[in-house]
């Protein structure tokens, strides 16, 4: 079924505030997004969990009996919705891990990449009994086809309506065309880096912290308290890396790369703006790069040797595909590699994904401090491959039993 000859609008969802679009989105692994300037930075994430709790009362205007309730986010302005979605939309991974926090991560149709990332997030849901997750053979959604919108006939498009007008393939006119005739927009992806969204959505547009983002997620979902259950959880956390943070001079330098390949080496600022470093930040890291690289630019082995990191923390690194032990043995066997601090102190670590939701934020905040502060947080183990590591319980960071808990509903 295309365009006009779609079904008629439906009372599930209605749709305000629509804001006109174009631009460019570069991939997922590519970097040519423009930044945008730092007078818009939005809170850091624990300020950003307070203050998602505490508008997601206000925001969503919601009630027992079915009526209706709207939640408002930009770039969208205020969505109304007249029943909680039961099968969403996805392309970028942060709304469907909010999706699978929530406890809907059957619901998901849709998704960037669906078999990587299943994969990828299946090595932590080995660490929450009872949870399970699958997303192979979803839709790969990460430049939609409108025909399959409407086949998947979804009542939320989780998704961010300017960065799917920034992709060049689709027009405004066929942005309204999916809300009017099936559902509505609903997503926020430029807060990732905070870069700038396409031209004609920059007065609409607002960063948020990744907790803000859930906050609104689950407003939609109905899920309010699962939301302020796993926010105490994350609270918890930040609050117990705040209390036994190093001091600065005593902080490794530190560098985030994606090695697609290691003639492709993509770099991130560990305190970039954006819910991409929503792990780190709290770390309080020393840039290795400090201001001379831009974050989601390509590095050679020289640039690195000039940064010289004391750690190097590699994104993607747990996905089954990829191997750490052949990422460590490429920059042994490279002359100038081999020379880089973190290489010779046999300092590598695997990370998650960029596009985390709340709960591999959990995991990543854990981790990320482990591999920077053994000293502080309790060794990270020497990982090659296979699920996360088995964490001796009184060496974790958060109650796994309880996120688990969360998620299947036993709040």
């Amino acid at each position: 079924m295309t365009d006009s000859d779609g079904p008629t609008r439906r009372k599930f969802l209605t749709y305000g505030g629509s804001v006109a679009a174009g631009g460019l989105l570069a991939g997922c692994t590519g970097s040519s997004e423009s930044d945008a300037t730092a007078t818009d930075a939005a809170a850091t994430d624990t300020t950003a969990t307070a203050d998602a709790t505490a508008t997601s009362e206000s925001t969503a205007e919601s009630t027992a009996d079915g009526s209706s309730y709207t939640v408002s986010m930009a770039p969208m302005g205020d969505v109304t919705f007249e029943g909680v979605p039961e099968s969403i939309f996805t392309r970028l991974t942060h709304h469907a891990g909010m999706a699978f926090a929530l406890g809907h991560g059957d619901a998901v149709n849709a998704m960037h990449a669906p078999d990587y990332y299943d994969a990828l997030w299946n090595q932590f849901t080995p660490r929450l009994p009872g949870v399970e997750l699958d997303w192979t053979g979803l839709y790969s959604s990460w430049e939609p086809s409108k025909e399959r919108l409407y086949e998947l006939d979804s009542d939320v498009h989780l998704a961010d309506p300017a960065s799917v007008s920034a992709l060049g393939s689709w027009s405004q006119a066929d942005l309204d065309e999916i809300e009017e005739n099936i559902s509505p927009w609903f997503g926020n992806s430029f807060s990732a880096r905070h870069q700038a969204p396409p031209t004609e959505w920059v007065d609409a547009y607002e960063y948020y912290g990744l907790w803000e983002i859930f906050a609104k997620v689950a407003q939609v979902l109905q899920a309010e308290a699962k939301y302020e259950a796993l926010a105490a959880v994350h609270e918890e956390l930040l609050a117990t890396i705040a209390a036994d943070l190093p001091a600065e001079e005593d902080r490794p330098t530190a560098v985030l790369l994606g090695p697609s390949d290691l003639e492709s080496i993509y770099a991130y600022n560990l305190s970039t703006p954006g819910f991409l470093t929503a792990h780190t930040r709290p770390l309080k890291p020393v840039s290795a790069f400090g201001d001379d690289v831009e974050s989601g630019s390509t590095v050679d082995f020289e640039t690195l040797l000039e940064a010289d990191p004391d750690v190097i923390l590699t994104l993607g690194g747990m996905h089954p595909n990829t191997s750490m032990p052949d990422i460590r043995t490429g920059f042994q066997d490279d002359p100038v590699g081999a020379e880089i601090s973190a290489v010779k102190n046999d300092r590598i670590y695997a990370q998650g994904g960029r596009y985390q939701g709340p709960i591999l934020n959990l995991f990543q905040l854990e981790m990320t401090a482990k591999q920077l502060s053994p000293d502080r947080f309790g060794a990270w183990p020497q990982y090659s491959e296979g699920p996360y590591p088995e964490i001796p319980e009184e060496e974790q960071l958060f109650d796994r039993q309880r996120v688990a808990d969360i998620i299947n509903g036993n709040l």
